[in-house]
């Protein structure tokens, strides 16, 4: 995990540039809508993340521990 985290926060950006560029040279003005979308996907990325680290504070603040996800994957 040490080398892939990085590996993938650089080259994950690259990829999304490269894909853009190619798909405006195969679509032209289409690739506007793909921008759009890539810009609703950061923006939810986002809020996400404003949202816990939100929640972290408050629950520091307060003196308690985070609440637990009991979605898939939660231990028991």
């Amino acid at each position: 995990m040490r080398i892939a985290k990085p590996l993938l926060l650089i080259t994950t950006p690259i990829g999304v540039i490269l894909g853009l560029r190619e798909g405006y040279r195969l679509a032209g003005g289409l690739v506007v809508i793909m921008i759009m979308m890539v810009g609703v996907i950061g923006v939810a990325v986002a809020s996400i993340m404003m949202t816990v680290r939100r929640e972290e504070r408050e629950a520091k603040k307060s003196g308690g521990s985070p609440p637990e996800s009991g979605g898939p994957g939660a231990s028991t």
